[in-house]
């Protein structure tokens, strides 16, 4: 593995393995198997009774995932969205014995890099996005039909673009006169009706990300997944989840101190903490990249890992 090839680099490997606190005869679910980067360092700590169940819904990942299972009998994957973690669960009957939940949230390298499928603008390729390209609608798709004010909202939502406005109606003018199909296209579009450039950052990052969150229902997915891994954990067990921009962080960092502050009662009601029922304990701060791991992988710059704890 090298710099040049960041695609085989898991972001915060070790800090993630540490964070789970692996019981070797532990139950574990990776949510986002990827190329199995952190199921391998998960398997490296299991005995032979211990199990990890990998999920994704990327058919590349669990062409990996399928790989890996050959070699490892205590491995297996599932080709789903995470969002549909509790039923995969349930099919097993681990409800109540999983040890751990790993969620690594959003694109991955692999993603990105591959041109064909279209969530990145650095090479040109067809305009997709989807995580699962066998469902769903692809992003050229939407981007044919959308009216101008929704594509303004999403950009808005889920871009922070602050010039959502601009850039949607130059899309709708743009595709009237030729089809938006491609990843260069899209971002020369972009690019020419931003008024302002961000240093070091293209105009079209932001209108990338929002419609790839978008097309994927990403946010969704990850609230989701979210509530149902508490309710599948262990008592005791870890939720680790790393994230790579602020919309998924607020949510995540939300999500957590909800749960460990218990039942939402009016203020000044005359409750102890504990009578509260929280459902999880936050254990630690929220963790980023050492230096050293960001002097291998630029990429792990804006990695977030959040740790909890079930209580009950």
């Amino acid at each position: 593995m090298t710099a040049s090839h960041p695609e085989h680099l898991p972001v915060l490997l070790a800090e993630t393995v540490e964070a789970l606190a692996i019981q070797p005869d532990g139950f574990y679910v990776d949510a986002t198997f990827g190329r199995g980067g952190h199921s391998r360092a998960i398997l490296n700590q299991l005995s032979a009774e211990g199990r990890l169940l990998g999920l994704d819904r990327d058919p590349e990942a669990i062409a990996a995932g399928q790989l890996l299972a050959k070699e490892d009998a205590r491995f297996s994957i599932e080709h789903c969205a995470f969002s549909a973690l509790s039923d995969v669960i349930f099919s097993r009957l681990w409800q109540g014995k999983v040890a751990g939940i790993l969620m690594d949230i959003g694109v991955s390298s692999p993603q990105l890099d591959n041109a064909e499928r279209g969530f990145s603008f650095a090479k040109d390729g067809p305009l997709d996005m989807r995580m699962n390209p066998e469902a769903g609608i692809s992003a050229s798709e939407w981007l044919a039909v959308a009216e101008a004010s929704e594509i303004a909202g999403v950009l808005k939502t889920y871009g922070e673009e602050r010039f959502s406005k601009r850039i949607a109606n130059a899309i709708v003018e743009s595709r009237a006169q030729q089809a938006i199909t491609t990843t260069s296209q899209l971002a020369a579009i972009v690019d020419k009706a931003s008024p302002f450039r961000e240093k070091h950052k293209h105009p079209a990052t932001r209108t990338f990300q929002a419609i790839r969150i978008f097309i994927n229902s990403e946010l969704e997915e990850l609230t989701s997944a979210l509530s149902q891994a508490v309710d599948v954990l262990s008592v005791g067990g870890r939720l680790a989840v790393i994230s790579f921009h602020s919309l998924e962080d607020r949510i995540v960092k939300r999500f957590f101190r909800d749960e460990a502050r218990g039942d939402d009662l009016p203020a000044h009601f005359p409750v102890t903490a504990d009578q509260l029922n929280p459902r999880l304990r936050i254990v630690g701060k929220a963790i980023k990249a050492s230096e050293a791991e960001l002097a291998v992988n630029v990429r792990a710059r804006s990695a977030v890992l959040r740790v909890a704890e079930k209580l009950a």
